[in-house]
């Protein structure tokens, strides 16, 4: 026979998702971060690198 009433643990479950969820996301948002902070550093050099050398 199937329970009555409100299910038990769906709330938790619910919540602990959505915590998951936004770690993951703010993980996500860092590593894309850093990675177009590391592109903006390669491609200044690379500016300085051509300016010296058609100096």
């Amino acid at each position: 026979m199937a329970k009555k009433g409100a299910q038990k643990n769906t709330q938790n479950k619910a919540k602990h998702t959505k915590l998951i969820n936004r770690k993951k996301n703010k993980l996500r948002k860092e590593k894309e971060a850093h990675k177009e902070r590391l592109k903006a550093i390669v491609n200044k050099a690379k500016e300085q690198k051509n300016n010296d050398i058609n100096i």
